[in-house]
């Protein structure tokens, strides 16, 4: 059970991590020094969950990890986020679009793991909620601003959709440890949340003029340790410092 609730953890971590590291590379390039600020603010938000997330997990490991090395000293094949937040940037639209996927998955899954009886994870989901309730708002105002905009922003809104639409599946797939954790009460019934994502996805595009596609297959793999070839590129720059100059201090 200690295994399981700490592969459990640990994808929540990496989630966070990936997707915050993702984020930071807007920094200093955002449309306007407002929104640059903005989702420099989302990228740390996601990068303080993942550190609470790792001193967790690494609490449970109990052989001497820290949430240093659990962050900098893994292979690509060891991670467990899902292949949405590894996903390159893009765009402007596109980035907002992963946002709003991804902070609405989060708003609906820190609602439930608040309950779970491990009293961290509820205490780290309270935190969170708080943080990805302005995530959600501030990107669901960025979708409807985009994609009932201009020919060309509406535009660049459907070609984010096109390449991001089959990524999302992977959040409401559970893998065996997530199945196990929902089971003993520690983590949530992702199967639950997808009526809820699917309806805020839905209210907000007919604001944005979007339709949601109809395609049914979904890219999957992440929370097994199967990546895109991105995942290696962001390790590379995230934990080269780490790995040149092992324990090394500021």
């Amino acid at each position: 059970m200690r295994d399981n609730i700490y592969n459990y953890v640990l994808q929540l971590a990496d989630n966070s991590l990936i997707m915050g590291h993702r984020l930071s590379e807007w920094t200093g390039h955002g449309p306007v020094l407002e929104q640059d600020i903005a989702i420099t603010n989302i990228a740390l938000d996601l990068v303080g969950q993942s550190r609470y997330f790792y001193q967790h997990a690494a609490l449970l490991k109990d052989d001497g990890s820290t949430e240093d090395s659990l962050a900098y000293l893994r292979d690509a094949n060891e991670f467990k986020n899902i292949l949405l937040v590894e996903l390159p940037n893009g765009d402007w639209a596109k980035t907002i679009l992963k946002i709003f996927f991804f902070s609405s998955y989060q708003y609906f899954f820190y609602k439930e793991l608040i309950h779970s009886l491990d009293k961290q994870l509820s205490a780290i989901a309270e935190k969170s909620l708080k943080e990805v309730t302005y995530h959600l708002r501030w990107s669901s105002e960025w979708v409807i601003r985009l994609g009932d905009g201009t020919d060309e922003s509406h535009l660049r809104m459907m070609n984010a959709l096109d390449e991001l639409w089959n990524f999302t599946g992977e959040m409401f797939i559970a893998a065996d440890y997530e199945l196990q954790a929902a089971n003993d009460k520690i983590g949530v019934d992702i199967s639950l949340l997808k009526d809820d994502w699917n309806k805020k996805v839905e209210a907000v595009f007919a604001e944005a003029t979007l339709v949601v596609p109809e395609t049914k297959w979904m890219q999957s793999g992440g929370k097994a340790g199967i990546h895109t070839e991105h995942l290696g590129y962001i390790l590379t720059e995230m934990q080269f410092l780490q790995r040149a100059y092992p324990d090394c201090e500021w």
